[in-house]
């Protein structure tokens, strides 16, 4: 006896071939990569998209951080990244004008799972809370 499954017979499917297993998710690259490579070009294509397409972002890993500028240097923005991950702790200042930052606070703390399209959203919720992208 062998433990070969017989042929198919003639009506009968054949057996499902196994799946090419999946790729990881860009979430779980390391932080510098997924945000030079995805939440930095990203965040452009969704800021552009609302008008604003001089906007010079940039990660600074010696802090964690993700810088926004744009309207010559008008508004300004960042996220830190505070255990350096993307899972961790995360903090949102903003400033205007050259001003030191109006707003310091915590960021995406209710969400257990990070993506790359929830942090685009939060980070233009935060700056439409702001009244820089949207006059509400």
């Amino acid at each position: 006896m062998t433990n070969a499954e017989p042929p198919p017979t003639e009506g009968q499917p054949a057996a499902k071939e196994k799946a090419a297993p999946k790729a990881p998710p860009i979430e779980a690259k390391p932080l510098p990569a997924f945000v030079q490579e995805h939440f930095l070009p990203a965040l452009r294509a969704a800021m552009a998209a609302r008008g604003i397409t001089d906007v010079a972002l940039q990660w600074v890993p010696e802090q964690n951080q993700v810088r926004g500028r744009w309207a010559d240097g008008q508004h300004e923005f960042t996220i830190t990244f505070t255990q350096g991950t993307l899972q961790g702790l995360k903090t949102f200042t903003y400033s205007s004008y050259g001003a030191p930052p109006s707003t310091i606070e915590s960021f995406m703390i209710d969400e257990r799972k990070v993506t790359l399209d929830l942090l685009v959203f939060y980070t233009l919720q935060r700056l439409t809370a702001q009244k820089v992208l949207v006059l509400n």
